[in-house]
């Protein structure tokens, strides 16, 4: 049965613990990340995300090469623990890279230049809306995720790789599998401290 909105708000957790099992076909992939994608808001309707999703062999080569650049600043004596994240990460079905279109930010500066520092804080604020919708909707159908943040490392090396336009950067990625273990609970801070209504 599928969860309604509010469920899946909450739903949404963490997952460090995945595996290769498939949930649904690779179609189904797709289609709900091109779903996530298509209908996620930015400003000026300037639709800058892009996305790569990277499955199978190509998932797999995405961690090594994070794998291999960290290994050039971690001490050897300190990288076990590096490593088995690393390679948790690459035990998942699959890893869903996050970019923003750096050409078009610029061109909007260019062109509502009233507006121009706002730009690419529209662009990260779109990017994050990005990752959560993505997030969410890979969770409806089963999977566990977890969102990371190797960017400078590996940016250039995985542009090269599979030829990702230069003006694109690099935001977020975002290993999935199926999920071998649950998050533990979550604490969370007053509400009150945190909203506030006034009528």
């Amino acid at each position: 049965m599928k969860k309604n909105f509010y469920e899946a708000i909450e739903t949404r957790r963490t997952h460090y613990g995945i595996s290769k099992e498939e949930i649904v076909s690779d179609e189904k992939i797709k289609e709900i990340i091109e779903h996530a994608v298509k209908h996620t808001p930015s400003a000026f309707n300037s639709q800058t995300a892009r996305v790569v999703v990277l499955l199978d062999k190509q998932h797999e080569k995405l961690w090594d090469i994070t794998k291999e650049a960290l290994r050039k600043i971690v001490p050897a004596d300190k990288f076990a623990p590096t490593e088995e994240k690393i390679n948790s990460f690459n035990a998942g079905y699959g890893t869903v890279l996050f970019f923003e279109d750096q050409d078009i930010v610029q061109y909007l500066q260019k062109e509502f230049a009233t507006y121009k520092d706002n730009f690419p804080i529209w662009s990260k604020e779109s990017s994050g809306m990005h990752q959560f919708n993505v997030w969410t909707s890979l969770e409806l159908e089963g999977y566990g995720a977890s969102l990371q943040h190797y960017n400078e490392l590996i940016e250039e090396e995985v542009k090269k790789e599979w030829n990702i336009p230069q003006g694109w950067e690099i935001r977020a990625q975002m290993p999935f599998g199926k999920p071998t273990s649950q998050p533990g609970e979550k604490e969370f801070k007053p509400l009150e401290d945190r909203v506030k209504v006034y009528k």
